[in-house]
């Protein structure tokens, strides 16, 4: 397991890993989306997963990157207004389900806020970004039940 995937200690015992996902606002314009991506090529870091989500003169694109301070600064220099929010990165397999991830949140009576896939490339499992209520109590609990959480560190290894 790398060391993003260890979980850090905290006042409450630990914290799960986690991974900062940004929200890029975009004016609502014919290729404005493609000037997002277009900025990525050549960077050091490469989007990870993609999140669109417009109203009627702007989108908001979430945006996972698998080196967060890189793509804070593609998206600094092309002056593109963003935010940060911390989501859990989950690894889904037969036997960890998202059935069986939605039920274990439900019985803590967690809410998900919003999900998206990741792309992390052939070969490997689905992931899923989460965020939800308390992300620290999300996390310990799927990890407990044996869900494997994603950090950065496991995004750049893709």
């Amino acid at each position: 397991m790398s060391q993003a995937s260890t979980p850090m200690e905290t006042s409450m015992g630990y914290s799960p890993p986690s991974v900062t996902q940004l929200s890029v606002f975009l004016t609502n314009k014919v290729g404005k989306l493609f000037d997002l991506v277009e900025a990525f090529d050549g960077s050091r870091c490469r989007i990870c997963a993609l999140s669109v989500h417009d109203a009627s003169d702007h989108a908001v694109v979430r945006v996972i990157s698998n080196n967060v301070e890189e793509a804070k600064k593609v998206l600094r220099d092309v002056g593109l207004p963003f935010t940060e929010k911390d989501v859990l990165v989950v690894e889904m397999n037969k036997e960890r389900t998202l059935a069986n991830l939605a039920m274990n949140l439900l019985r803590a009576e967690l809410s998900i806020h919003f999900a998206y896939p990741l792309m992390l490339g052939a070969g490997r499992a689905p992931a899923l970004a989460l965020a939800v209520d308390d992300l620290t109590l999300a996390g310990q609990i799927l990890l407990r039940k044996d869900f494997r959480l994603l950090g950065e560190a496991d995004l750049s290894a893709s």
